[in-house]
């Protein structure tokens, strides 16, 4: 099954769960980013990427530029762990995150969330790859993806538990759309899934095969 899949099945059978007064607040919402043309700020396939340092879990400083030496690097932007599609779509980037370094490259994902709560997201889930912290989605806000939820929204996320002021550092109502980048040693973004609906993410398999085009063309270019 693939993880967009899985994601809608999990989507239709929540909606029957969720009451008409909540769905509605989330529908209008998810219909106002939709319509904001939010996703043509982000960074397009041929440009650099823009680079950035954030703090990981263990308290580290984790450059971009730092990763990019070493090889093709797989960005992807997510939520929180307050997020369901998000927990989902990290265990499934997890299941091939062996293919992933055994093409040479590195799996970073960013959240806004607060180091502490990243590092408990990895310690349920097992994930073996870098987490980063942007508070108040800074870095977001360099890849065009950083945008603020509607007060109604906000207090709803509240009502429900998420306590985004905390976990988030104080911006509770600051979030990144999700969001993958692959980018080339070079820094040149080869390819982007960037996408308002939050239920929608970059497929696995998808990933893995911009990471085939590009040691693709640097063999084409040795030989």
């Amino acid at each position: 099954m693939s993880l967009n899949t899985e994601l809608r099945a999990y989507y239709e059978a929540r909606q029957q769960q969720i009451p008409a007064d909540i769905r509605a607040v989330m529908d209008r919402a998810a219909a106002d980013l939709a319509a904001s043309g939010q996703t043509e700020q982000a960074p397009a396939v041929g440009e650099a990427a823009p680079l950035f340092t954030l703090p990981a879990v263990d308290g580290r400083s984790v450059a971009l530029a730092d990763a990019l030496a070493q090889g093709p690097v797989v960005l992807t932007f997510y939520r929180g762990a307050w997020c369901p599609y998000c927990n989902m779509t990290l265990r499934a980037l997890q299941a091939v995150n062996d293919d992933i370094t055994a093409r040479g490259a590195q799996l970073i994902a960013v959240s806004p969330q607060i180091p502490d709560e990243s590092l408990t997201l990895a310690e349920k889930h097992a994930l073996t790859f870098q987490i980063l912290s942007d508070l108040g989605c800074q870095t977001a806000k360099l890849y065009g993806l950083s945008f603020d939820i509607p007060q109604d929204l906000s207090n709803l996320y509240d009502a429900l538990g998420f306590d985004l002021n905390r976990v988030n550092a104080g911006h509770a109502r600051t979030l990144p759309l999700p969001s993958t980048f692959v980018i080339a040693p070079d820094g040149t973004i080869t390819w982007t899934f960037v996408e308002t609906d939050y239920t929608k993410r970059a497929e696995p398999s998808d990933i893995l095969a911009a990471l085939d085009r590009i040691r693709d063309t640097a063999a084409a270019s040795a030989s």
